[in-house]
């Protein structure tokens, strides 16, 4: 419990700074190029199913990673 109060809480701030930077980053990466006829319902090749690999997958998988972590960062902070 003392670990948590004098080392975690003070650089807590900064994690959760760094966390959100990260996690929009990799939100943001992800964006495909889709069509503005597909927000209107027009034909859009993306609404098909399309398998993620490479470099997709890896942002998917390090953005639901990031995610959590930023959620236990904020509740670390509202327990503590």
């Amino acid at each position: 419990m003392e670990f948590i109060q004098n080392v975690v809480l003070p650089v807590l701030p900064y994690v959760q700074i760094i966390l959100s930077i990260l996690l929009v980053a990799a939100i943001l990466l992800q964006s495909r190029g889709s069509s503005l006829g597909g927000a209107f319902g027009g034909d859009n090749f993306s609404a098909t199913f399309h398998k993620r690999r490479g470099g997709e997958l890896f942002l998917f998988k390090a953005s639901i990673v990031l995610a959590v972590l930023f959620v236990l960062s904020a509740l670390i902070n509202v327990i503590f």
